[in-house]
């Protein structure tokens, strides 16, 4: 991992306005940034053109890499369906806007039994991932942001069931930690799928226990073997994004500034 790849997710500090969010994440050393999409839209809500967000990136330094906000429909009814994941590609087209070229998605699941989910998901996914294709937009699909997906292993296979250059997987430490997904499953074949990455350690608690989000600590205070991860990840090909994301109350609580430079200094020992 090299300081260049580094990046923070912007729901990882307090709600400040987004213009000094922007510039202390800059003075905390980082400069890129990965948006929760609400905030951009809260912004907008304002007054603000995306015109004038893409000025204070500017203005601040920093570069904006991707975002996220929601989950893909794949088992709604049809017209609900549609209604849902046009959001989804409102949203990879502020994404390009911006400058970025990842937008995270959730998954939903079934209601019902049905013969083959994972089909019918990698279908639903390749017709969005078409309508968004000339946006240059990847659409990662982030397991254990569902109630069905739980595994790097199922999310690789819906990914790779698209058949859309465009599609591919968030693959998070967190998630690793807490679900089904274990060492091996980061084979060559699902890590070239594998398109953003988010890193967090966890508490020294068995994963059954663990809340994802909120058992979160920063790099180097908890119990996953994060160097043996990345290590893993860069075998195999990995070159992209490694963005911080943290839901810490007590993170929340710092200034802004702070928050990031705590963040900022955790990830630098595993940097080249």
């Amino acid at each position: 991992m090299r300081r260049s790849q580094l990046a923070i997710n912007s729901i990882s500090t307090q709600d400040v306005d987004l213009e000094i969010r922007l510039h202390d994440y800059r003075r905390a050393g980082f400069e890129k940034v990965e948006f929760s999409l609400s905030q951009i839209k809260n912004k907008m809500a304002l007054g603000f053109s995306l015109e004038q967000i893409k000025k204070m990136l500017r203005q601040s330094g920093l570069t904006c890499i991707g975002g996220f906000e929601s989950t893909i429909s794949c088992f709604d009814e049809s017209r609900q369906r549609m209604f849902h994941n046009q959001q989804i590609i409102q949203n990879a087209n502020m994404v390009a806007e911006l400058g970025g070229s990842i937008l995270v998605v959730g998954t939903d699941g079934p209601s019902k039994k049905i013969s083959d989910p994972l089909k019918q998901m990698s279908e639903v996914v390749a017709e969005v991932a078409h309508k968004v294709e000339d946006t240059g937009v990847t659409i990662c699909i982030e397991f254990n942001w569902s109630p069905f997906v739980k595994s790097l292993r199922t999310a690789a296979e819906i990914a790779r069931g698209s058949e859309m250059s465009n599609v591919g997987v968030l693959f998070d430490t967190a998630h690793y930690y807490c679900t089904p997904t274990k060492f091996d499953q980061l084979s060559i074949e699902n890590v070239s799928l594998i398109k953003h990455v988010h890193i967090n350690d966890m508490k020294d608690i068995p994963a059954e226990f663990c809340d994802h989000n909120r058992d979160r600590v920063l790099p180097g205070q908890g119990c996953l073997d994060l160097s043996s991860i990345l290590n893993r990840l860069e075998l195999h090909g990995y070159c992209g994004h490694f963005s911080i994301e943290m839901f810490s109350q007590r993170l929340w609580d710092l200034p802004t500034e702070d928050a990031a430079k705590e963040m900022y200094e955790s990830l630098l020992p595993f940097c080249l």
